[in-house]
């Protein structure tokens, strides 16, 4: 038998059908499942049964993917594609039977071929790690190479970013970057050897958006589990509602900004837009580190966790209270403690839709009084990654989380169904 090869292997019981992979070791089988994953098996006292051979061609070592130069076209756009790290443009290695990432923009290219020939493409890698890894030190690396990729005349840019916290990064971009052109965030939620991979799909589809007229910093996944369109959801009104669907992203409290449609390669949007080349780039990459988030639940031990914030030495607070914005009232001596030292103090809530109003119930008018900031129906996420900004950046901070600086602030919360 050899890699390639369709089979059947039986041990201790269990029978796994699929295509077998080189091993890099002569004790272990490594078989593909057709669900997309991978079992390793002993070889001892397993059996082993050949149902046909050379189903593919795989030389240890090597890509089932076909290389894809770059081939320059002056009638084309330049898309910059940037990786963070993550599952995108990852291929398989049949050394080990895993998956590894991919980087520049010619091996991004031979993992996704199907962006052959829709634009020009250039490379960057800011940095190769998971993204719950993810540091602010990061986010505004990535925001001065964006920078630096649209004055070298990128038309557009793609940010190949892991799945779990690509929300905060998208946040924390559209505050640091007025950007001419439209910076696209995109990941995948299964890896390129799944055959429900969804990385072909969105990588396509974001540098289709990253083509387009909306020069915002926007999230492009899949708009449901079919493979038709991907949804453009506003960078600071996204989030990760499902950990493994490939439609996980939602944007919350409105629509999507548009949609890409997958077969036709067309883009269309829905609601209003900051237009291609209506601002100037401009980058201010100045974050305040010094800012919590804290999500208030029944219980929680409120002595301790008071201790703990008097003795931070914040400068910011961001709390995730219940309802329009409340806390347990044994928090209100320590919220006015933090304002009385300065501590800009925002107030958000945990449901998913609607707003913040504090002027409904008692605790919430007490809250008022102690100084706390109602940031609206701004996410938590999101208003964690403001407030780090505007304290950095903004003369009044507890202003700017009034306001919309980016969208992340609506006048009107409208669930989209």
């Amino acid at each position: 038998m050899n890699p390639g090869d369709r089979v059947r292997v039986d041990r201790g019981g269990v029978t796994n059908e699929g295509v077998l992979l080189p091993s890099s070791t002569p004790e272990h089988l490594v078989v593909k499942l057709d669900g997309g994953y991978n079992v390793g098996i002993a070889r001892a006292d397993a059996d082993v049964e050949i149902l046909e051979a050379d189903v593919h061609d795989i030389q240890p070592g090597e890509s089932d993917s076909d290389a894809s130069e770059i081939a320059f076209d002056d009638d084309l756009p330049t898309v910059s594609l940037i990786s963070t790290g993550g599952t995108i443009a990852s291929t398989v290695d049949y050394r080990t039977g895993a998956v590894t990432a991919q980087f520049d923009a010619e091996d991004v290219l031979r993992a996704v071929p199907d962006l052959a020939g829709r634009a020009n493409y250039r490379g960057r890698v800011v940095t190769n790690i998971l993204s719950e890894n993810m540091t602010p030190d990061v986010w505004q690396e990535l925001a001065r190479t964006i920078a630096a990729e649209i004055r070298a005349g990128a038309d557009g840019v793609v940010v190949m970013h892991g799945t779990d916290t690509m929300q905060f990064s998208a946040s924390a971009l559209s505050f640091m970057l007025d950007t001419p052109v439209p910076v696209v965030f995109t990941g995948s939620q299964r890896s390129a050897d799944r055959p429900s991979s969804d990385n072909v799909m969105n990588a396509v589809s974001a540098v289709e958006a990253a083509k387009a007229d909306a020069a915002e910093v926007m999230v492009c996944m899949h708009a449901s589990t079919a493979d038709d369109a991907c949804a453009l959801h506003r960078g600071t009104r996204v989030r990760k509602n499902h950990t493994s669907r490939r439609d996980a992203f939602e944007t919350v409290g409105a629509e999507p900004l548009g949609r890409v449609d997958y077969d036709a390669g067309s883009v269309a949007f829905d609601r209003a837009y900051a237009e291609r080349g209506a601002t100037d780039l401009n980058v201010r990459t100045d974050l305040d580190g010094d800012v919590d988030l804290l999500k208030f639940t029944p219980g929680m031990a409120v002595d301790r966790y008071a201790a703990m914030l008097r003795g931070a030495d914040l400068d910011g607070l961001v709390i995730e209270g219940t309802g329009l914005g409340h806390v347990h009232t044994d928090l209100l001596p320590v919220v006015e403690d933090l304002t009385d030292d300065d501590v800009v103090v925002a107030m958000t809530s945990q449901c998913l839709e609607g707003r913040v109003c504090d002027r409904v119930y008692d605790t919430g008018r007490d809250l008022l009084d102690a100084g706390v900031v109602e940031a609206g129906d701004t996410l938590p996420g999101t208003a964690k990654v403001k407030l780090m900004w505007a304290l950095a950046n903004r003369a009044d901070p507890a202003d700017a989380m009034r306001r919309s600086l980016a969208g992340e602030l609506q006048e009107r919360s409208v669930p989209w169904a």
